[in-house]
């Protein structure tokens, strides 16, 4: 842990090296080092380690904490050693893990960059729905198997997104993001959200239907709705037997808004297909059902991990420091009462 002797604010920046390079190009790092003395902390589960074994008058500057996946919760322990901690900057989406009471309570501020995530996780899901009324994982597990070619033939009829209707659970940033792209493919586009006005629904273009109504007439039902104590297995048994024969369900937010096990239940009949990158236990257990079932697309939570969007994380992460620093208003701000509301 190093950083600079002057008596500029200081940023800690608890990112692992790796990481680092994938989120700061070149001229976003220099940015902050104009901004800030920055002191790295390459392993973010050492926070409280690194920050003890510090020199205090380095601590007293620190003024910003970047993070990343791995860190510690934020609580007493760890900001006992930064008491002039202001912004906590997270570098993906959701600071449930990190952000305890004692943050606010202390008058520190916590942005995020969940919005560099927003378009490579739609294109993920669109790429899932496109490959869910093609029937690609059928075939291509089909033949991955080894199975003759006339059974791996075998699959329910095909579909192009062009008229098809997709359903979307939540215009979240995400959801928002893939219901472009959806429209753009000539896809009717239907969503169920209930902080959504008629009048959003119509600046959207799409149209807006309870949730039964949704899953019972959507070829594809994508999931992109908030992680909230109410949407705990939003999708579950009851709402899986609604989907036409041959639908398909795709998931790229959290595996808290489905029921795994009704899930695999209803997989195991054959009667719907399924595209996801999130589970119950990540990483997935290698004798997990759902690696056997062949009406699955099956990727390993990295539906936001392209080079831009990494890139683009990063960059709002500066921009939000240097937004702070300047005494500007935060473009990506979590405020105490809206993170429950965070994703």
């Amino acid at each position: 842990m190093t950083a600079a002797g002057t008596a500029r604010p200081v940023a800690v920046v608890a990112v692992a090296p790796g990481l680092r390079d994938e989120f700061f190009a070149p001229d976003a790092w220099s940015a902050l080092e104009a901004a800030v003395d920055v002191v790295a902390v390459d392993e973010p589960a050492g926070l409280v380690a690194a920050l003890a074994a510090a020199d205090p008058q380095v601590r007293a500057r620190a003024r910003v904490l970047v993070i990343s996946w791995g860190t510690p919760r934020l609580d007493a322990t760890v900001l006992d050693l930064l008491p002039s901690l202001r912004l906590v900057a997270h570098t993906g989406a959701s600071v449930k893990p990190f952000v305890s009471s004692e943050l606010f309570d202390r008058g520190v501020r916590v942005t995020q960059a969940g919005q560099g995530m927003a378009r490579p996780v739609a294109e993920v899901s669109v790429a899932f729905a496109l490959a869910l009324l093609h029937r690609l994982p059928r075939f291509h597990n089909a033949l991955h198997d080894g199975a003759p070619w006339e059974r791996a033939e075998d699959a329910p009829p095909r579909h192009e997104i062009a008229g098809s209707r997709v359903g979307v659970l939540g215009a979240s940033r995400t959801g928002r993001a893939a219901i472009a792209m959806l429209r753009a493919l000539g896809a009717e586009v239907v969503v169920a959200d209930p902080t959504l006005t008629a009048a959003d629904a119509a600046a959207l273009g799409v149209g807006l239907l309870p949730l039964d109504e949704l899953l019972a007439t959507s070829r594809v039902t994508m999931i992109h709705a908030p992680t909230l104590p109410e949407t705990r297995h939003l999708v579950g048994a009851r709402e899986l037997g609604l989907m036409p024969d041959g639908a398909g369900l795709v998931n790229t937010a959290r595996s808290w808004l489905t029921d795994e096990d009704a899930l695999v239940r209803e997989l195991t009949t054959g009667r719907i297909d399924a595209a996801l990158d999130v589970y119950d236990d990540e990483p997935l257990p290698r004798d997990h059902p759902l690696r056997r079932l062949p009406n699955v697309l099956l990727t390993p939570h990295h539906a936001a991990a392209t080079v831009e969007g990494r890139l683009r994380q990063g960059a709002i992460v500066v921009d939000e420091v240097a937004r702070h620093l300047e005494g500007r208003p935060l473009g990506h701000e979590v405020t105490r009462d809206a993170l429950h509301g965070i994703a």
